[in-house]
């Protein structure tokens, strides 16, 4: 009976200490779950996405909208213009505000007649438009594209000779430009692309330069009118242990290596204040407020701040561009084609997709911001038509409120709604059109 009575005792004390063992892990499994489960994020319209959803409304834009807050964009170009020192130039980048009346305030509010433009259908609408504008390509065109810019280019007060630099990257495109500008029987002024550490194309070192030159003073029709050297690199170097210090010096010294070389090659013939020597983007244009070799700034992007500009050399930059657009369905529960079952599961492990929000458009290069806590669902996949937006149950979101989305960039977003709706006071106030492709 002892005995008995002694293995019945070990058993139940292994079982106990098995049940700790278990009970242990259930609650270390529990832990871990609340650990790594999506916090819940929801809320309502703030104050200032409330107004802008009022203003739509009642503006009747029952559709996708683009919508540029006029008062945070002049907040933007006073910031802008606070970093620019004496004798430093601003040149608009035209592709981040595709609107010839966004350009013409810009223009206007920042005294600047520079344009930096991309593409060959707005470089003819640039020229016919605003006749009064020196533009600077941002990128090498191919040839073809260059001379179908002459060919359609109609009468008016704009010259090319005098306000169009090219952009040259290689030997072999300043060659078919020479061929161009013999055939067409017009002056090219050309601008040299510098790889000043982006490492995507441009000359790199000074020692090409000579021969280019060359070429330039041998053929009647070219002129040689300075350097461009973007560097957005610079903002993504880590600042830690001078990283972003010496990339910045390199890239400068680089640039001021190819400035000297000119001026070796030019000597006596030398003009300094025909030359333009371009630097910086929107990310980095702060950084050059102390620079001596460049003669101009180009910025667009800080001026609207997509998300992708929500960096901290922009920190005093404001979000100036929004989408709107209707909730035309609420589902209380998210529902996936063909794997219904697993629901329940998806809907308790994120609790922000407990409910569902169809809206008018879709699948744009954005993301939701107003109300807070909304995010696409990649199971069910984007869609340009109504797109599936999830959110926790306590997103209060009905049919005909809007969601409010900022684009992740301006220079293919823009282009996609039409006119612009101008947000200002509360109200929306006029509207701004778009670039148009061509044909």
């Amino acid at each position: 009976m002892r005995d008995s009575f002694e293995k019945i005792k070990e058993k139940l004390s292994t079982l106990s200490r098995r049940q700790i063992i278990l009970g242990g892990g259930t609650l270390a499994a529990a832990g871990f779950i609340a650990n790594q489960r999506p916090a819940k994020n929801a809320g309502a319209h703030n104050d200032y996405f409330l107004s802008l959803q009022n203003a739509v409304k009642q503006a009747n834009l029952a559709r996708p909208t683009l919508v540029i807050d006029k008062q945070r964009l002049d907040q933007n170009i006073a910031t802008l213009r606070s970093h620019l020192r004496t004798g430093m130039n601003y040149r608009i980048v035209a592709k981040s505000l595709p609107s010839l009346p966004m350009l013409e305030y810009v223009m206007k509010e920042t005294g600047t007649n520079r344009l930096m433009v991309f593409h060959q259908p707005f470089l003819n609408l640039v020229a016919t438009r605003l006749p009064d504008a020196d533009i600077l390509l941002g990128k090498p065109m191919p040839v073809a594209a260059a001379a179908r810019f002459y060919d359609e280019l109609g009468r008016g007060r704009f010259t090319p000779a005098r306000q169009i630099q090219w952009l040259i990257d290689t030997p072999a495109r300043l060659a078919e430009y020479a061929e161009l500008a013999t055939a067409k029987n017009i002056d090219m002024r050309i601008n040299f692309e510098l790889d000043v550490g982006l490492h995507r194309g441009g000359l790199r070192e000074p020692g090409e330069l000579p021969a280019l030159l060359n070429a330039i003073d041998a053929h009647p029709r070219l002129s040689f009118s300075g350097f461009m050297g973007y560097d957005p690199h610079l903002a993504s170097v880590p600042g830690v242990l001078g990283w972003q210090a010496s990339a910045f010096e390199s890239s400068t010294g680089l640039y001021k290596a190819f400035i000297n070389q000119a001026k070796s090659h030019y000597g006596d013939r030398w003009q300094q204040d025909h030359m333009t020597f371009n630097t910086a983007g929107s990310p980095t244009y702060q950084m050059h407020e102390g620079s001596t070799h460049a003669t101009e700034i180009a910025v667009g992007s800080a001026l609207v701040k997509p998300t992708h500009f929500d960096v901290a050399t922009l920190d005093d930059h404001v979000p100036a561009s929004f989408i709107t657009t209707p909730v035309l369905k609420v589902r209380d529960k998210t529902e996936i084609p063909a794997l219904e079952a697993i629901g329940p599961l998806t809907r308790f492990w994120d609790r922000n997709s407990a409910k569902t929000f169809f809206i008018y458009g879709g699948n744009w290069l954005a993301d939701p911001v107003s109300p807070p806590g909304l995010q696409t669902n990649d199971l069910f996949g984007r869609s340009s038509n109504q797109e599936m937006l999830n959110g926790s149950d306590e997103v209060t979101l009905t049919t005909n409120d809007y969601v409010v989305l900022r684009p992740t960039q301006s220079e293919f977003v823009f282009l996609q709604f039409g006119d612009m709706a101008l947000f200002e006071a509360g109200e929306i106030t006029d509207t701004w059109s778009v670039f148009t492709q061509g044909a």
